[in-house]
């Protein structure tokens, strides 16, 4: 079995509208792609703040500009695919009632946990516009932390089914410094928070095509989450149809490496576990 449950019918830099990329004939594009991977369970996942009910949750100037979208409808034309039914919705502190409301109001399949945005400004770890490395004088130490520390509380929620590219504040690899010594102060409280939420672990191969140019988590991180019995989820965080499974060979080898044969499937918000297939093609 192999999955991909983190992608976008959009890309990101695309204002058009919701009618553009919300058709039978763009999902079915997406379907070509998994099958010709040999990727049997796929589902969108689109941001959260694409839909106006986002508001309810935080009005950063990003969501703001663009939760043009309804949710409800959403889900309606994901559920007259082929495709799982899922939403990406960030960690927003102190709105863990009003995400949980909205989320168990809708019949997904899975919810993708992300981090993207830290501190209580607008200062995001990998959005240009609203970089954190620009905005503040900290030290990549101080970064990292902040970043983990909202991980954290993201995995401790218990809001989400996966935690999407869990080491994120690396995605811009050489382009900013490493905190100095040890990553696993960073990685083993997470694993700690991870246990506690219940969630699976998004294996990502997004970080494949980003400055990093790994994939997320890294394996020092992976390791621990191998030895605390956390399961895996794979998906490659695709926004255009080519990306599908974009990296599995390197992201099954990585696996196999760990010794993880077991890989996180969804549906109605229950896991299961199934056999780690290879890719094909």
């Amino acid at each position: 079995m192999l999955t991909d449950y983190h992608l976008h019918l959009r890309p990101d830099e695309d204002e058009t509208t919701f009618e553009r990329y919300f058709t039978a004939a763009n999902a079915e594009r997406y379907r070509a792609a998994a099958d010709a991977a040999g990727i049997e369970e796929l589902g969108v996942s689109e941001h959260v703040y694409r839909f106006r009910q986002s508001l309810d949750l935080w009005s950063h100037p990003l969501w703001v500009e663009n939760a043009n979208d309804d949710l409800d409808a959403y889900c309606d034309f994901v559920r007259s695919t082929s495709l799982r039914l899922g939403v990406e919705c960030d960690y927003v502190p102190g709105a863990e009632d009003r995400t949980r409301a909205m989320l168990e109001a809708r019949d997904f399949d899975f919810v993708v946990g992300s981090v993207h945005f830290i501190g209580e400004g607008d200062a995001a770890v990998d959005h240009d516009g609203f970089d954190v490395w620009e905005q503040s004088d900290a030290s990549a130490d101080e970064i990292w932390g902040r970043y983990f520390e909202h991980f954290d509380r993201c995995a401790r929620s218990g809001l989400f089914d996966i935690l999407a590219h869990p080491d994120l504040v690396k995605v811009w690899g050489k382009g900013r410094p490493l905190p100095e010594g040890d990553l696993r102060r960073f990685y083993e409280p997470a694993v700690e928070a991870i246990l506690a939420g219940g969630s699976a672990v998004e294996l990502s191969t997004a970080g494949l095509r980003k400055p990093v140019g790994e994939l997320y988590p890294a394996r020092e991180f992976a390791e621990l989450v191998v030895e605390a019995g956390v399961p895996f989820a794979l998906s490659s965080d695709a926004h255009l149809p080519e990306q599908v499974g974009f990296g599995y060979d390197q992201a099954v080898e990585f696996l196999d490496a760990l010794g993880v044969g077991e890989i996180a499937v969804f549906e109605k918000r229950q896991r299961r576990m199934a056999p780690l297939g290879a890719r094909v093609g």
